[in-house]
This record gives C-alpha cells, sequence and structure tokens, in this order.
C-alpha cells in the first residue's frame, strides 16, 4: 500500500452510510453475543471498556498533542519534524503508533485520512478506530471522492482548499493537526484539547470553539 497522498480539488457523489460491518467485525459481534447469553461477560461492563478506549483515552490522548502543537511553537516544529518522538514525549506510544507523521492543516490545504486495504489506525492518540473508518465505502470513498465524503460529515471546505488523502500503512500512521479555530486566543491548553474532536484528527471534522468537544 502505497502511502503517497492523493490530491483532489473537488468531488461529487451519492452518499453510503458509514456502518457496515465487515466479516471480522461481524465474527466479533457474534463471539460477543454469544459470551454474554453464556453469562461469560458483563455487557455492560463491556460497554465501558469499549467507551474508555474508543472515545475517552485515545482521542483525549491526541487532542493534548494538537492543544500542545497550537499553544508551543516550539513543539509544532518538532511535531513536524519528527511525530513519533514529539508523540512520545508526552507519554503516549507503542504498538500502532511506532511511526507517526503529523500532518497540518492549512487554509490552502487539508488532510484526509484512510486505509484503503485495512484499518491501519494510531491507538496510542486516537484510541479504537470508529466503525466507519474501517468501512468498504469509506476506505474507495475517501480517495475517489474526498469532497463529498467530508460534505456528509458536516465539514464543508472553501472549492479553493486543496484536499490530500493519506494511505495509512502498517509502517506509517497519520495524525491530522487541525487549524486552530479564531477566537480562542489565550486559551490553556486543557480548554483548547477540549475542542480537540477525534474525527477533526482524522480529516473528517474540525475543531469547534463553541461547543465542548464529542468523539
Amino acid at each position: 500500500m502505497s502511502a503517497a497522498p492523493h490530491d483532489h480539488a473537488s468531488d461529487t457523489h451519492h452518499a453510503e452510510g458509514h456502518s457496515h460491518l465487515s466479516p471480522v467485525e461481524a465474527r466479533v459481534r457474534a463471539l460477543e453475543t454469544l459470551l454474554v447469553a453464556k453469562g461469560y461477560v458483563d455487557p455492560a461492563a463491556l460497554d465501558v471498556l469499549v467507551d474508555t478506549y474508543e472515545t475517552r483515552i485515545g482521542p483525549r490522548n491526541g487532542a493534548r498533542v494538537v492543544a500542545r502543537a497550537w499553544s508551543d511553537p516550539a513543539f509544532a516544529q518538532w511535531l513536524a519534524r519528527d511525530a513519533t518522538a514529539a508523540i512520545a514525549s508526552l507519554g503516549y506510544g507503542g504498538r500502532q503508533g511506532e511511526h507517526m507523521v503529523a500532518l497540518f492543516n492549512t487554509p490552502e490545504e487539508h488532510h484526509l485520512v484512510v486505509c484503503t486495504l485495512c484499518s491501519c489506525y494510531p491507538w496510542p492518540v486516537l484510541g479504537l478506530p470508529p466503525v466507519w473508518y474501517k468501512s468498504a465505502p469509506y476506505r474507495s470513498r475517501a480517495v475517489s471522492e474526498p469532497r463529498a465524503v467530508l460534505r456528509e460529515f458536516g465539514t464543508e471546505l472553501p472549492e479553493g482548499t486543496r484536499i490530500r488523502v493519506w494511505d495509512s500503512t502498517a509502517e506509517i500512521r497519520y495524525l491530522v493537526i487541525p487549524m486552530r479555530p479564531a477566537g480562542t486566543e489565550g486559551w490553556d491548553e486543557a480548554r483548547l484539547a477540549e475542542i480537540v474532536t477525534r474525527d477533526s484528527m482524522i480529516g473528517t471534522g474540525v475543531p469547534r470553539p463553541d461547543v465542548k468537544a464529542v468523539p
């Protein structure tokens, strides 16, 4: 799988949903159902565990990285030069995050991350991948019609903004550093991290300073 980006200026297409289960996910779901039925697994505890890794621990780690980059120009430069080391300095690293690359959004260029063959994903900074990230429609359409995909996520970019699609591999994982919203001058890192969403670090969304971030 090539890690080279794909460039797009504009795309339009009819949308499909982002909730299809892959064969592996279907088998996992069937196994989970069986274990719950036999009383081996408490579904409430399982839900808490999945929620913790999917929406709390992981994305919050990445949000802290983004907030530090927004607040500290020296850290942002380090992140651009050696994302793996910069991220590790905050305590985030290990499996699925051994070789990280940070992609900085600008008014002229917006980055979008996909894994076209499977679901390579930077677990140390984003937690578990969402179902839509692993779905066949997203994996194919993010490359062929990224602007249309972004619209489906509620992200409308100016026509002049170039979209670059990056294909994650087992060797390289990407973290999008979204643009810091206007009106956040003087905010501390903790407050900035609250507006960084998981989707904004994949590239399907953008931070919103007017609301508390939700995964």
